[in-house]
């Protein structure tokens, strides 16, 4: 079986990462990988030890060229299937690429956000199944008009290897300058408006007063970053916010934190959910898309009302009021990813559809839903 795959993203975020996962666990089940990406793409070099690169021009949305340059390579690689793993136009023009070149094609969607009839009309068609990283996409999905049949949910995987560690949280308390025992809450995400910052903002009016000390250091980047410098200028909270910008060795950090907050209004899932609890960190979020299926209330974190300044507000400084909840929620969080996030399930999943959908009289129509 040969996989052409299809990334878009220019950072090793999230998604791009689940694809990284995917080839490696692909590759040591013999089937081969090709991966179509931007050129520079943070994702090129290490996806060479797991299968063939081909960077490209990939210009989002009218970037009509891309169907062309990604009708080339498929002509000339004669891949099996092509699984589509991003949006920023190579949903489109990736699907038309498969569709002019007769080749079974599959998307994964990674978000949650509505999207209209005709758009869902005239898009999914393109596409043999569907692969969605949360049940909570699946079922906006499903209400959208997708057959329950061309749609499966395969979760996002977290390696929890690298954050099976002692953190020194002392030493990275040094390394930024403070005490010891100063509590630190962190927010990993990139920096656009769904993700919440300003929520998290906001809801440290309430938070200080009873933790003056406490550290929120944001890491990611994105459009937002000078907008969210001048917010933390303008609201006063220069001494107790920092800007981290993107971490190369994020497992080496993440323990570190107290708290990890993700107060998103919409969310498909979200991967730094997932590398957070296995990295033993207690975690704030919003009740949306499928962030409950990886924030379990009261299990491995707090979930709060999208929005809700003040139900944030609580939800921090119950956490950061009591060191034995948090101990808890994080060693509960990291058992649930070596549960039910490995790698190894998230490979056998997209590997399941890819079977039913090449081969459905050997595989059984019944075996494109594998939810988990």
């Amino acid at each position: 079986m040969k996989i052409l795959h299809i990334e878009a993203g220019r950072h090793l975020y999230g998604g791009a990462t689940q694809v990284l996962y995917l080839m490696e666990g692909l590759a040591r089940r013999g089937v081969e990988s090709l991966l179509a990406c931007p050129t520079g793409a943070g994702i090129a070099t290490p996806a060479r030890a797991f299968g063939k690169v081909f960077e490209m021009p990939m210009k989002g949305d009218v970037d009509i060229g891309l169907v062309l340059r990604l009708r080339r390579l498929i002509a000339a690689e004669k891949p099996d299937l092509v699984h589509i793993h991003s949006r920023r136009g190579a949903d489109v023009w990736g699907g038309l690429a498969a569709l002019l070149c007769g080749v079974p094609c599959v998307l994964s969607r990674r978000v949650d956000n509505p999207e209209s009839p005709w758009l869902v009309a005239a898009r999914y068609p393109l596409y043999d199944h569907v692969v969605t990283i949360s049940e909570g996409i699946r079922q906006v999905l499903l209400a959208e008009g997708l057959p329950d049949a061309k749609t499966s949910c395969v979760r996002s995987a977290v390696n929890v290897r690298p954050y099976l560690r002692d953190y020194d949280k002392a030493a990275f308390r040094a390394s930024l300058g403070l005490a010891p025992d100063t509590p630190v809450l962190g927010t990993v995400a990139q920096l656009i408006p769904r993700k919440g910052h300003r929520h998290l903002l906001s809801a440290l009016h309430d938070v200080l007063p009873r933790h003056p000390d406490l550290q929120v250091l944001i890491f990611g980047r994105g459009p937002m970053e000078n907008e969210l410098r001048q917010a933390i200028a303008d609201q006063g909270l220069a001494r107790n916010v920092r800007m981290m910008g993107f971490v190369d060795d994020l497992p080496a950090v993440l323990g570190c934190l107290d708290v990890l907050a993700h107060p998103a209004d919409m969310e498909g899932l979200g991967v730094s959910l997932l590398q957070a609890s296995a990295a033993r960190v207690p975690i704030v979020a919003s009740r949306v898309g499928g962030i409950p299926e990886a924030v379990r209330d009261g299990e491995n974190g707090l979930l709060i009302a999208p929005g809700d300044i003040s139900e944030l507000g609580v939800a921090l400084n119950r956490l950061l009021d009591d060191a034995t909840l948090r101990q808890r929620m994080g060693e509960a969080g990291q058992a649930m990813m070596l549960r039910e996030f490995s790698v190894d399930a998230m490979c056998d999943g997209n590997l399941s559809v890819y079977r039913s959908v090449l081969s459905p009289q050997l595989y059984g129509a019944g075996s494109r839903h594998h939810p988990g």
